[in-house]
């Protein structure tokens, strides 16, 4: 196993809020050597996997790697669903790491899914359920509100293979609609779409454009050529933070008198942009 020191981990690296955070980095546990190249990417967030991505006779050695790179970097640990035979070891092993930033949780079907990661983990490191079945889909309001769940994330793929769904976008709609609408009801940011598989960044732009337009407001990712396209196309468009800052100067001068019906939402709806751009540095020169 490598032994890491703060003198080998210098490395700077801007830091976004996972909150609003658009790209989400997925690293195979066992690639050691691709752990300092992603902490260098421009992925919003890095999570170190150590479920599909492991083989299981892999799992205790890749578990160890990366809680020795978390003892000076940080990062999230994508573990091992709760009815697995390695969720016990992953948030023992993880429990206290100094650089664990959270835990995104596989195949989340539950609420207490949520919860006894949570307290396991003592009741301070944020959870991301990953829901990846239909069971999943369907339970997604009861899981949003659980105490420990930071946010929603969507793994496509494996949906896909449990109800036989195809990837195309209209099929897709009504999954993603569900975690979009679930978070909203449990005061959550937006949800965070699966990946894309295609090299393609043309297509690549199109799914990301899609889970905009649904109501997602990040996405997972397997390679770190894709991280400019999604950043550039989760990001709120340089018309929408005109719009969004003429409204805001324009509410202001009037004494943020409400005139009708739609200027509340459209309110929302502006600030949320605002605080992107401004977090982003979008529409400033």
């Amino acid at each position: 196993m490598r032994i890491r020191t703060p003198e080998n981990v210098a490395i700077a690296r801007r830091e976004i809020d996972a909150r609003i955070a658009r790209s989400w980095l997925l690293v195979n546990g066992t690639r050691t050597d691709l752990f300092d190249q992603a902490y260098r990417s421009c992925a919003d967030q890095i999570v170190l996997d150590v479920e599909d991505a492991v083989d299981p006779q892999l799992k205790s050695d890749a578990r160890e790697e990366v809680a020795a790179w978390l003892e000076n970097t940080s990062a999230w640990v994508r573990i091992n669903d709760r009815s697995s035979a390695y969720w016990s070891d992953d948030v023992d092993r993880l429990t206290g790491l100094p650089g664990l930033a959270g835990v995104m949780l596989a195949k989340t079907e539950a609420a207490e899914h949520i919860t006894e990661t949570f307290d396991r983990l003592g009741r301070s490191t944020p959870v991301l359920a990953l829901v990846e079945s239909a069971l999943g889909i369907d339970q997604a309001g009861d899981i949003a509100p659980a105490r420990g769940v930071f946010r929603l994330a969507f793994g496509s793929g494996d949906y896909r293979r449990d109800t036989g769904t195809s990837a195309d976008d209209l099929a897709m709609a009504y999954p993603r609609s569900r975690l979009v609408v679930a978070s909203r009801i449990g005061n959550l940011p937006g949800p965070i779409d699966g990946p894309t598989v295609s090299n393609s960044h043309t297509v690549l732009r199109e799914q990301s454009a899609v889970s905009v337009s649904l109501g997602l407001t990040g996405k997972l990712c397997l390679d770190t050529e894709q991280l400019p396209a999604i950043n550039e196309t989760v990001n709120p468009t340089p018309s929408d933070v005109t719009w969004a800052r003429e409204f805001l100067a324009d509410f202001e001068a009037r004494g943020r008198i409400v005139r009708d019906g739609s200027d509340l939402p459209r309110l929302g709806r502006a600030e949320k942009i605002t605080h992107l751009a401004d977090c982003f540095g979008i529409g400033r020169s």
